[in-house]
């Protein structure tokens, strides 16, 4: 079959039209994959030196809990509680203990008094009389939280990302609420910055999404150094 001069010109117009599309396509899918995984890599080196250095920072502060906490009841120093992390993957998260040997088990029986409603998914209670002496203080300067420094270096965490809920609450989310779950957790976010327990727990969703949707390392930093004042006035801490 023959092909006309104009029918063959503008087919090979429009092969090279393609042609040109398909590679713009290419390098623009290669540019956003390496900007994922470099910014995945920085985050990750954000973390680790920042754990590092935290730990060797507040070590002083690392043995004098230790000490206030064998002194007050002689029970165990930390606490191991499974969380639900990215992707729905369980992990042990590390804590100092701040409240009584047995506060998972009379929890329920408080169960009236939580400040985030008694049918709400999380449990934040003022003047919870779980908490040890010594635990209201390391509670309010976030001192309970220093051992999830271990968590970041393992890779389980990040320095910055939404608080891990407990599979009890997880159980409870709606499908807009699992969400939260398609990054990392971290040890500090928006909402632990912006008013900590006083915020309830639609708020804190709307933070955590808000976070994931504009994540980048230059964010993380902004809020790292937000966390500082948040701690040492410690609002919302209890």
């Amino acid at each position: 079959m023959k092909i006309d001069a104009a029918t063959y010109w503008s087919q090979t117009a429009q092969s090279g039209t393609l042609e040109r599309w398909s590679r713009n396509a290419r390098r623009k899918i290669i540019i956003w994959r390496a900007t994922i995984l470099l910014t995945r890599a920085l985050k990750r080196a954000l973390d680790i030196g920042g754990s590092l250095a935290a730990l060797v920072l507040f070590s002083p502060i690392f043995v004098l809990t230790f000490i206030l906490i064998k002194l007050e009841d002689r029970g165990p120093v930390f606490f191991c509680q499974q969380r639900v992390g990215a992707g729905g993957r369980l992990f042990g998260i590390w804590k100092f203990r701040s409240m009584i040997v047995n506060a998972d088990q009379i929890k329920d029986q408080l169960i009236l008094d939580n400040q985030h409603g008694q049918t709400g998914v999380t449990f934040k209670m003022k003047n919870d009389p779980r908490i040890t002496k010594v635990g209201k203080w390391i509670r309010k300067l976030s001192i309970d939280e220093f051992p999830q420094f271990f968590n970041v270096l393992c890779g389980e965490m990040s320095l910055v990302g939404p608080r891990p809920p407990v599979p009890r609450e997880v159980a409870a989310y709606k499908a807009s609420h699992l969400r939260r779950l398609r990054v990392k957790p971290g040890i500090t976010c928006l909402w632990q910055i912006g008013g900590r327990a006083d915020i309830d727990f639609e708020g804190q969703v709307r933070l955590d999404l808000k976070y994931i949707r504009s994540s980048s390392v230059f964010n993380d930093i902004v809020i790292l150094l937000k966390t500082v004042p948040a701690v040492l006035f410690g609002k919302g801490a209890y």
